[in-house]
């Protein structure tokens, strides 16, 4: 089997042979103040846009392997993400990386502008956290010799590698704790992020369901947040129709469920309402909540990532999913009565 030789970066020079300019013109072009013709400066750039080259910001005599890794982030603030970027870093900068966060908005302009960031900075690898960036900038970073890891995307991408969270396993889970605690009015609570993952566990719930012969009443509200949460209990408790047994896909959204439909409208959680979250965050167990859930795989994800990164050999366009961990506590009853 031969040796795999790591991708190598669109250079300067390469940029110049196609523009039929010299090396220093090129540089001049993309040097603030330096004086280039318009018609050098329109050749590189014309070059420069078809080879995909962007200009290294970090000194010339750095090596060819910058041993960065780039962490495309957005909604930082977030518990499970903020949780995920600690695991990461911490790891990564154990095995000897130079880890640069870049934290982002939710908006595709946004990412986009963070993921040419990392190909300014010649990383060797960026790994994308946000569900935002679209295939088409993720597969310029690949062909810029990038390695990319990608989490809780959906992609097949040639040259990435996809870990994500088995989600459709969650989703069948949920639906069998709330049907054991005899639970007949189901409803699902979910966000407009409309992210992969939040989209796979609302959509297996609820075929889930109905295989089982129940309806979902599904309700979208807002961003994937507390006070999201809470505007989605007073929607559900305000018809005369309501759930006795709701998944909620973050548990962000179910701790705002669970507050207002407590103390608005007077429910007791498990006896009248049993609700299930997803992700574990630490206010998950706190005692006023006891928020059965699913534990990302954190720490197992971030090992995986590593691996990837100091055996870039192993990466492959496949997807790999890690189970969460069910985490059962007291806002579902064990069993009907």
């Amino acid at each position: 089997m031969s040796e795999l030789k790591p991708p190598s970066f669109v250079s300067a020079q390469m940029v110049a042979d196609r523009a039929g300019v010299s090396r220093s013109a090129v540089s001049r072009t993309f040097t603030e103040g330096a004086s280039v013709s318009e018609a050098t400066r329109r050749k590189v750039m014309e070059a420069a846009n078809a080879l995909g080259y962007h200009v290294n910001h970090l000194a010339r005599g750095l090596r060819e392997r910058s041993n960065i890794v780039c962490l495309v982030v957005a909604d930082m603030t977030t518990p499970i993400r903020a949780r995920m970027v600690d695991i990461l870093t911490r790891k990564l900068q154990a095995s000897g990386k130079i880890t640069m966060v870049i934290n982002t908005e939710t908006d595709t302009e946004s990412v986009s502008a963070a993921l040419r960031q990392t190909l300014n900075y010649r990383a060797d690898a960026t790994v994308v956290l946000s569900g935002t960036p679209p295939a088409s900038l993720i597969e310029t970073c690949i062909a810029n010799g990038q390695q990319v890891v990608l989490i809780n995307r959906d992609e097949r991408l040639q040259g990435s590698s996809n870990l994500g969270v088995d989600n459709a396993m969650a989703g069948r889970e949920a639906l069998y704790l709330l049907r054991r605690a005899g639970c007949q009015r189901l409803g699902l609570i979910t966000s407009n992020a409309g992210t992969a993952s939040l989209v796979e566990r609302e959509e297996v719930f609820v075929q889930a369901a109905r295989d089982a012969g129940l309806n979902v009443t599904v309700t979208q509200a807002g961003p994937t947040s507390y006070q999201s949460g809470q505007e989605a209990a007073r929607r559900v408790f305000g018809r005369s129709a309501s759930p006795d047994g709701v998944f909620c896909v973050t548990d962000l959204l179910a701790l705002g469920f669970m507050d207002v439909a407590r103390q608005e409208f007077g429910l007791k959680v498990p006896d009248d309402l049993c609700v299930i979250g997803f992700d574990d965050i630490e206010q998950a167990s706190w005692s006023s909540y006891q928020l059965t859930t699913f534990r990302q795989p954190l720490d197992p994800m971030a090992d995986e990532v590593v691996d990837l990164l100091l055996q870039p050999e192993r990466a492959v366009s496949e997807r790999r999913l890690i189970e969460p961990i069910p985490i059962w506590r007291r806002s579902v009853r064990p069993a009907s009565a």
